[in-house]
Parts: structure tokens; C-alpha cells; sequence
């Protein structure tokens, strides 16, 4: 046990020089020949499969509940096949050995050569028949192998004792003090950031529904500035806590995003992912699908893939900025207008590799820089301990942190989400053969964490909120902000024109 959870280090089957061993791998033909070769833990979830058959009912995955028993079957269908295949093999090889041993027939009395010859043509039918026999019992191991792997691979990860197991998340702290949750009736419109960006010309939504659609939008004079300001702002406290900066692609290899926990489609097969289409010369040559990446997390956790870090060099943390797009916003946030789900925005993203025993550490760490930005930007949050019910593929552990938002004071009482961090365990490494070579020479996987440094929009939405003031009709800007933006409020203007500070 590590951390109160069972060591997810693979120990190989067990099986026969003779015979093909049990894969946790999938077939080579299954992934394009440059993907990362995953390596599950297919062992310790047969000796298991209780526990990953309720560990799914708790995490809302009903449709695998039934993945661990059926890996059980199908294992032992392997074994059985496994010792049908040991007995043909174990003839052949005898087979081979007299044919071998076999004398020459030239010389030898006509009646006993012919004997011989058909004696030895007889030995040469039987091994193409075994021949035969066996390639058919290994098409039959590796179909078996290919379905245990699915089966593994569809499964979410083990979750932390940390975690509740109600559907509600748990209210584990404050930051910043109350906002007003009862705006007087004449600020009701105002209080709306769609109304604020309109009216100070910061955001405009019209001209991007002309031009992309529904979830998009254009961010304007201050609106633009402003931005920026948030994604230098939390590069500027990352750095302070030791990461390094990473400016990661906005697109991945169709096969990286499921090997982090992303799939096309989630539990209510709406889409997720953004998948670039191929030319129909790229689908005849086979050659590997893209997708736009929903989160920094993708790319991050894959740029090392196929590496072996060396402990000295653990805990390995970085930060960037990068473009995310979220494919599901339109099926989940048709009612929900402005900034605050849409399918395309700019995010900072802390991610970590680190031993087993540090994992706890970079999440409190992430946490505390969570809790460093939003409390200079005077929101007032949340801190949630989130539920297994609400916990992705990856994740063991997650804390969300959510805003007031006034105009949303009608919607989950004003609460949205804005940052997260997760806790993966090797979930990730495994699957993209991240490895570590300890002090004994020998080679683990190492863990990851990830969190959202700041996520543009809903920030952005929640800043010209809370910054709206009644009296003096302007938008403040947070102190934090106010060396990149250039002022410290923004008022009213004539549209398409951008006032000096």
C-alpha cells in the first residue's frame, strides 16, 4: 500500500518459456506504430474486480461495471487456451527434434529409404497441421488480449479515501469575504457581465455568432487587455513557486487525448472533442488522426511520453497559456448565455510529475496558487472537495473552486466553477510510457497532477461582476491586473474607441 492505496506497479504473468505471455499492452496494430505503448494494470484489477466494479458505480460508470468480471472470464479463457496451445506446442517441438535428428536415405536399402521417406513426409504433415493449429490458438490469445485491454482501458481510475462518495460536493473553505447577493432591483441588468461587455464594448457576441456560431465571442478594448493581464498575472505566480513556463500545441494526436482519461464522447455520448477531419489520401495511408485539445492538461501530460525521468529531476512542474476547445459546451450550456461556458478560450494550466510519495504535496501546492490569484482578484470562492460521482476518467482526487457569480444567483445559487485540480495517480503515465528510474536502477511510473492556473473566461465574466460599480458607473480592475491593463477602471465609451487611462 502506498498512501493508503494499493501500488499500482505491474508484476508480469507468470507463464511458460514456451508459451505467449499475457499482455497488459494492446496489440501493435491497434495504435499507430508512434503512439506511446500503454502498459495497464490488468493484473492487480483481475485480483480486484470488486473493488473497480463498485469504484465505477461510485464514479457514475455503470455502463463498465461489469468490465472487471468480464476481464475475469476472459483471462481465464487465455489460460485455458494457454494450456491447449502448451500441449501443441510441446509436440512440435518434439516433431522438429526427429526431423532433425533424421538420418540420410541415400545408400540405404530401397524398401527401408521409401519406409523413411514416408515416415518423414508423415512428421512434416503433422508439424504443418500443429503449425496451423497453433497460429490459430494465438489469433485466438491475441483477440482475447485485445478485449481485456479494452475492457481495462475503459475503466476510471481507483478514487482517494479523500473523496465522498455522495453526489454533493463538500464545502471545504472560503476565500475573500461575501459578495452582495441581493443587488438592488435597478442593478438586476447590470449586474449581468453579457450587459457589461455590451455596454462597455469589451465583448461582443453578435459579430462571432455571424462569424463561427454560438459559443464564441470577440473580446474587445479593455475587454482584449484584460485577458492578457489574467494570463500574465498567473505565469507571474507560477514562476514565483518554482514552475516553468511550457507553450504547448493546441493540437494532439487523436490517440493522446484518450490516453489522459479525454474519449470523443462522455458517459451521455455527447461530444467532447474537436476531431480535425482527414483527407481521404491520409485515411488510405493510415496515418494518425488529430483533435484539438479541450485543456493545456493533453498535450502537457504527453510531452513526456515515451520518456524515463530520473528521480533527482521529480517533482518536474510546469505552466503555460494555451488555446482550449470544448466541443460539449453547446450541449450542456444551450441556456447558459455569455462567457461562461463556450467552445473555444484561453486558459493557464499547471501540470506535475512526481513520485508517489509527492503527489499530495503538488496538489496542495496548485491549490495554494489557486487560492493565491483568486485572492487577488477579490473574488469571492469556494473550495469543494469534489464527489466520486463528479471525478473524470483520470482523476483520484479533484478540488474545484467556484466563484459568486450575481448573475447567477438563480442558477446553483450563484456558484461556478473556475478552477480545478486533480490528483492522477499513474493513470497517465501509464498509458503513455512515462516512466522514472529510481535509486536501485529500477524503473516506475511516476504520478501527475494537474490545475487550472485561471481560466479566461469565467474569470473574466466574474471580474466585470464584481468590479461593476453602481455609483460611479465604471468597472474597477484588481489591483493585480492593473500594470498589464494600464488603468485602474474602465468606463463607458463610444463604441470602437479605446479610452486612455
Amino acid at each position: 500500500m502506498v498512501n493508503g492505496r494499493p501500488n499500482l506497479l505491474l508484476r508480469a504473468y507468470h507463464v511458460p518459456r514456451c508459451s505467449r505471455g499475457f499482455s497488459s499492452s494492446p496489440l501493435k496494430q491497434d495504435l499507430p506504430s508512434i503512439a506511446p505503448r500503454p502498459n495497464i494494470n490488468v493484473k492487480y484489477i483481475r485480483q480486484n474486480p470488486d473493488l473497480y466494479a463498485k469504484n465505477a458505480v461510485q464514479r457514475n460508470y455503470k455502463n463498465v461495471e461489469g468490465n472487471p468480471l468480464k476481464i475475469v472470464q476472459l483471462f481465464d479463457e487465455w489460460k485455458l487456451s494457454q494450456s491447449k496451445g502448451r500441449g501443441l506446442r510441446e509436440r512440435s517441438n518434439a516433431i522438429r527434434t526427429k526431423l532433425s535428428h533424421a538420418k540420410t536415405f541415400s545408400g540405404r536399402e530401397p524398401d527401408k529409404e521409401a519406409s523413411e521417406s514416408e515416415s518423414k513426409e508423415s512428421l512434416q504433415q503433422d508439424a504443418r497441421e500443429l503449425k496451423e493449429q497453433i497460429a490459430g490458438i494465438e489469433d485466438v490469445e491475441d483477440a482475447l488480449n485485445k478485449q481485456i485491454f479494452a475492457l481495462a482501458s475503459d475503466l476510471p481510475n481507483l478514487t482517494s479515501p479523500e473523496t465522498p462518495l455522495s453526489k454533493t460536493p463538500q464545502v471545504v473553505d472560503y476565500i475573500n469575504k461575501p459578495a452582495s447577493k441581493t443587488p438592488p432591483s435597478h442593478d438586476q441588468r447590470w449586474r449581468n457581465h453579457v450587459h457589461l461587455g455590451s455596454e462597455f464594448d469589451l465583448i461582443d457576441f453578435a459579430s462571432a455568432g455571424t462569424t463561427t456560431g454560438w459559443g464564441w465571442y470577440y473580446l474587445k478594448n479593455e475587454g482584449a487587455l484584460l485577458e492578457q493581464a489574467l494570463v500574465q498575472y498567473a505565469l507571474h505566480v507560477a514562476l514565483k513557486h518554482g514552475f516553468t513556463v511550457v507553450s504547448p500545441p493546441s493540437m494532439v494526436y487523436s490517440h493522446i487525448a484518450p490516453a489522459c482519461g479525454f474519449k470523443p464522447r462522455d458517459q451521455n455520448n455527447e461530444q467532447q472533442i474537436y476531431t480535425i477531419a482527414q483527407s481521404e489520401s491520409d485515411k488510405q495511408a493510415a496515418k494518425p488522426g488529430h483533435s484539438l485539445a479541450a485543456t493545456a492538461e493533453i498535450p502537457f501530460a504527453a510531452l513526456k511520453a515515451n520518456t524515463i525521468f530520473h528521480e533527482v529531476d521529480l517533482p518536474f512542474r510546469i505552466v503555460g497559456s494555451s488555446r482550449c476547445y470544448r466541443a460539449e459546451a453547446g450541449a450542456r450550456g444551450a441556456e447558459t448565455k455569455g462567457l461562461y461556458r463556450v467552445h473555444e478560450f484561453t486558459k493557464v494550466e499547471m501540470f506535475a510529475w512526481g513520485m508517489k510519495d509527492k503527489s499530495s504535496e503538488l496538489f496542495d501546492e496548485m491549490l495554494a496558487i489557486q487560492r493565491e490569484i483568486l485572492t487577488s482578484l477579490g473574488l469571492y470562492c469556494r473550495i469543494l472537495e469534489m464527489p466520486a460521482f463528479d471525478l473524470g476518467a483520470s482523476a483520484y482526487r479533484k478540488r474545484d473552486i467556484e466563484a459568486y457569480f450575481p448573475s447567477r444567483r438563480d442558477i446553483d445559487e450563484g456558484w461556478g466553477e473556475v478552477t480545478s485540480t486533480s490528483m492522477c495517480t499513474d493513470y497517465q503515465t501509464r498509458r503513455l510510457s512515462t516512466r522514472v528510474r529510481v535509486k536501485d536502477g529500477s524503473l516506475e511510473f511516476p504520478e501527475t497532477v494537474n490545475g487550472t492556473a485561471l481560466a479566461v473566461p469565467r474569470i473574466l465574466a466574474a471580474l466585470l461582476e464584481h468590479g461593476w460599480d453602481e455609483h460611479e458607473e465604471v468597472i474597477k480592475i484588481p489591483e493585480c491586473l492593473q500594470p498589464w491593463v494600464g488603468k485602474e477602471k474602465i468606463n463607458k465609451k463610444q463604441k470602437g474607441s479605446l479610452q486612455e487611462p
